[in-house]
């Protein structure tokens, strides 16, 4: 339950008419068949016509609408569709609820599935993948050719296929950037937290596995392959071509150099620097790490 004046404080709002005295349990359709006192809805100006037979609750409306019910509350504002959804996002639960917002990128060529929610300020470039149930968090990107699979959750400021951090020297000893073809591929039901960033393979592609989980502001780095049900925790740094079995552990600040494999079932333990392949179901810790002594 969510109490109008706290809706009203977060939202830019021209009047109100009614009470303020209300609570709000649910948002709902206008034309919903339940509506009761406790439920927010909108009404459009092309459905001005539902102002004559509404009795229940708290509508936003624009200031087209000329009659007002004794028992609802009314909240006037320039555009109704956009305050409505404003209120959604800010005061209720809708991650089950499919959204593509308008201030979202989508490049033509990429495929978007069903029932996905796509926040705010998203960018989804060319050839993109997006599978049905996704969830994507405001200022993700996704960049050129990422594949998603079904039900991935990704949140906030992440960099999906990003250029990896690959240098050669000329003939001159200057760096210069290896190019970057691949791509990133993410399984079903993978959840990455806020402020990550997983490149794309310089050939090939970067592979997080079904079930994986990724914390805020882990750095997956290019040709990185990651098995099934593996957790990777915040500040943990993966090296690039590293291949992780399933039902690996990377605890928080974990680091692996590029190149490494660890095997299924191991545990890298707080802050550990992983030098050397892990063995199936090892314990790692420490700098360097070593494997710990049961």
């Amino acid at each position: 339950m969510v109490v109008l004046q706290k809706i009203l404080s977060t939202l830019n709002h021209l009047e109100v008419v009614g009470s303020l005295e209300r609570t709000i349990a649910r948002p709902v359709q206008a034309d919903a068949s339940d509506i009761d006192e406790n439920c927010i809805y909108w009404i459009s100006d092309k459905k001005l016509d539902l102002q004559h037979t509404i009795s229940f609750g708290t509508i936003i409306c624009s200031r087209n609408l000329t009659h007002f019910h004794p028992n609802c509350t009314y909240i006037v504002v320039d555009n109704p569709r956009l305050a409505f959804k404003d209120v959604v996002f800010t005061h209720f639960d809708v991650r089950s609820t499919p959204f593509i917002s308008h201030l979202a990128f989508i490049h033509p060529t990429a495929r978007i599935g069903k029932d996905v929610i796509i926040d705010h300020f998203v960018v989804i470039e060319e050839g993109c993948v997006v599978g049905d149930k996704c969830i994507i968090g405001s200022h993700t990107v996704l960049k050129r050719n990422t594949v998603l699979g079904k039900a991935v959750k990704l949140g906030s400021n992440n960099t999906i296929g990003g250029v990896g951090f690959g240098y050669e020297k000329d003939l001159e000893g200057n760096y210069g950037l290896l190019p970057h073809l691949g791509n990133v591929e993410i399984a079903d039901f993978v959840e990455v937290g806020n402020n990550t960033c997983i490149d794309r393979a310089v050939m090939g592609s970067t592979k997080i596995s079904r079930h994986v989980k990724v914390d805020n502001l882990v750095h997956i780095a290019h040709g990185v392959q990651i098995g099934e049900n593996s957790l990777i925790i915040a500040h943990a740094m993966i090296g690039g071509s590293t291949i992780i079995g399933k039902n690996v552990w990377f605890a928080p600040s974990a680091s692996v150099l590029n190149k490494k494999s660890i095997a299924d079932d191991a545990v890298i333990g707080l802050a550990a620097v992983v030098i050397k392949d892990v063995k199936q179901g090892e314990i790692i810790i420490g700098n360097p790490g070593k494997p710990l002594i049961k």
